[in-house]
Parts: C-alpha cells; sequence; structure tokens
C-alpha cells in the first residue's frame, strides 16, 4: 500500500506556529512515528506553501497511490482549483485538520474541498494523520 500525505501553508511551521492549537511536535519527527506503526506502508510526504504545486502532486499521485491525506491548511476554504483536483482523480482523498475547524474563525467553517473527499477529521490533533491511514487499511480489507 502507497499512502502519500499532502500538507499545505503553514504546515511546514508545525511545532513552532501557534503551540496552543498545533501542539509542540514537528511534523517530521510525527511522521517517523507513523512510518514506524505502519511498517508495511509506504509513506511519502509533500509539503508546499504554494497552491498550484499541492494541485500538481495530487494529480502526480492520484491515479497510481492507493490513498492522499491532504491538509490543506488555509486552502481549504478558499480553492475551488484544489477541490476540482480531488474530484479529477480517482485515489480516494482522506481531509486532516489538526484543530477543530469548527471550533474556530467563522470562515473556517466551510470546506471547499470537502465534498470530494473520502471522509474530513478534524480536531483530533496529529493524530488524524493516523486515523486516515487506518481508514484505507480498513477499506483494502474490505472491513
Amino acid at each position: 500500500m502507497k499512502i502519500q500525505i499532502i500538507n499545505g501553508p503553514n504546515l511546514n511551521l508545525l511545532g513552532l506556529r501557534e503551540p496552543s492549537i498545533y501542539g509542540n511536535q514537528g511534523f517530521e519527527s510525527y511522521l517517523e512515528q507513523l512510518r514506524q506503526t505502519f511498517g508495511d506502508i509506504s509513506i511519502d510526504y509533500y509539503q508546499s506553501n504554494v497552491e498550484g504545486e499541492l494541485i500538481n502532486k495530487i494529480h502526480e499521485v492520484g491515479f497510481s497511490y492507493d490513498g492522499i491525506i491532504l491538509n490543506a491548511g488555509g486552502y481549504t476554504h478558499t480553492s475551488v482549483a484544489l477541490s476540482d483536483a480531488i474530484a479529477a482523480v480517482k485515489t480516494p482523498v482522506v481531509e486532516v485538520h489538526i484543530s477543530n475547524i469548527y471550533a474556530r474563525e467563522e470562515y473556517r467553517h466551510t470546506s471547499l474541498t470537502g465534498k470530494n473527499c473520502k471522509g474530513v477529521l478534524t480536531g483530533f490533533g496529529m493524530d488524524g494523520y493516523r486515523m486516515a491511514i487506518t481508514s484505507f487499511l480498513q477499506d483494502q480489507s474490505g472491513s
């Protein structure tokens, strides 16, 4: 199984940025934990602050991977183009948000990308990424 994690804008600052919202752990150390937990799964990681680069990555892996985990950050609430990219590929996408977007500012309550995703996980901290991988494993096993 091959999973692609795609993190959007400002998520390169995890561990430094607003720790009261996003925690103190950087994503690279969390990624190592995921890879240890799911040793039989190939987990690739990509992060960009640029919308078009996120779209290009979705196009690149969206026909050959078993799952995409997307945390589009602020683009979740603004990007029709990202939403269209998700709809255009065959690989299922799970949208993940570290914080609970519904407990934050009003403009964060709308996800333009979520409607084209297999599911949306919001508010579970970094554990949302693990939960997304587990959902792909359940799909593969037929559970």
